[in-house]
């Protein structure tokens, strides 16, 4: 039992952690996407998916709330969004995706990080090539889901590829999901067409997607999880897309 009960709470205080830092930055796109679009997420579906996103992540309602206020403040600092791309160990290309109120200190983290760890710094539009962006949405399956009729339904919305997978749940059993793939462009009509099904998106978000992605040990990925742990625990980092398969 003194095992179990160590193991769990090393778990919770790993959770808690991530959620310190995770909170933040799912408060910074809430607010960016408030002050973008409006406060009413009915009519401003960037900021209905932050929340849906939010939410997935059990972030709570009072912090989402003060996160909609805080794009009316006054003196809210001007966040803006910016990229870096990098070369790190064993082959794999990194695309950091940023959002920031000081420009000058996010350049300077990112680049430290990237230097201690044997990364190296590209210049932006290096990996353009080598990445294609993508609408993404997870849903769980539900047991009178036709997959291949939604396939059908969703291709004039911009749906290019529908996959049934499985995704692990704490405390529990794995439990079935739908993760569709659609254009970059269609975010927004896809996430409409969703809707209108009664289809409860779990997490709905704008992807990297390798287009030649590369097999690594189980070695050489924890190097490579060094590296992105360090740049996500980074409070400007919003996301690490990599070239990994």
């Amino acid at each position: 039992m003194g095992r179990a009960f160590e193991y769990r709470k090393a778990s919770k205080l790993k959770r808690w952690g991530a959620m310190s830092r995770l909170f933040p930055k799912l408060g910074k796109i809430i607010t960016m996407a408030a002050k973008d679009g409006g406060q009413d997420p009915d009519m401003n579906p960037k900021l209905r998916t932050a929340i849906i996103n939010a939410k997935t992540q059990n972030m709570p309602k009072d912090n989402i709330e003060a996160a909609i206020k805080r794009a009316s403040a006054k003196d809210l600092a001007d966040i803006k969004e910016t990229t870096y791309e990098a070369k790190t160990l064993h082959g794999v290309l990194l695309f950091i995706e940023c959002a920031t109120d000081n420009n000058t200190r996010t350049v300077a983290n990112v680049k430290a990080i990237l230097i201690r760890n044997s990364s190296d710094v590209l210049k932006n539009g290096s990996l353009d090539f080598m990445f294609t962006r993508k609408s993404v949405f997870v849903f769980d399956k539900t047991e009178d889901m036709d997959l291949e009729e939604l396939e059908l339904d969703l291709i004039d919305f911009g749906l290019e590829e529908i996959e049934e997978d499985v995704e692990p749940v704490e405390d529990g059993e794995d439990k079935q999901i739908i993760r569709i793939f659609g254009e970059f462009a269609s975010f927004g009509d896809l996430s409409s067409a969703l809707e209108d099904k009664n289809i409860a998106v779990t997490k709905a978000d704008l992807q990297r997607i390798a287009n030649t992605p590369i097999e690594l040990t189980d070695e050489q990925l924890e190097d490579i999880e060094v590296v992105i742990d360090k740049l996500e625990d980074d409070e400007d980092v919003q996301s690490v897309f990599t070239n990994i398969a």
